[in-house]
């Protein structure tokens, strides 16, 4: 079980200062994507949590808590055909549906997309992606 938590202010933080916080969170229940105020010597210090894990969580003894200082972004897809496999690659990575090939950024836009009578196996290199279809024809596709 775990707590990741974002200052929401500017401070640099003494590294036993989780702890602290651990015992002021003690017993209460935290979600991810929330925020929270913790009184610290009199004054109330906000911060966002960036993950529980499960959420909800009730903070325990055997909770850690960690602090993060960046953001974590969640991009979610969906498609019209089950997405039979997903292959990561340097510039992104390939989605392959029943026969449809979609080849993503790492933001999460199209960068090239093809349907194919026959699509036979899809593979992913450093910097290229390999269609193998209609039985005997290959394309080679660098984004």
């Amino acid at each position: 079980m775990r707590v990741v938590l974002k200052p929401l202010f500017e401070a640099e933080l003494p590294p036993d200062f989780s702890e602290v916080i651990k015992n002021k969170l003690m017993g209460k229940e935290v979600r991810t994507g929330e925020e929270i105020g913790i009184e610290i010597l009199g004054k109330p210090l906000r911060f966002k949590v960036v993950l529980a894990e499960p959420s909800p969580l009730e903070v325990g003894k055997e909770t850690r808590v960690e602090f993060s200082h960046g953001e974590i972004e969640v991009l979610d897809f969906e498609f019209d055909e089950p997405v039979k496999e997903v292959l990561p690659f340097e510039k992104g990575f390939v989605v392959v549906l029943n026969n449809k090939v979609l080849i993503l950024n790492h933001d999460g836009q199209k960068v090239y997309s093809d349907e194919f009578e026959e699509l036979n196996e899809v593979r992913a290199s450093k910097g290229a992606v390999v269609i193998v279809h209609d039985k005997n024809k290959l394309r080679l596709v660098k984004p």
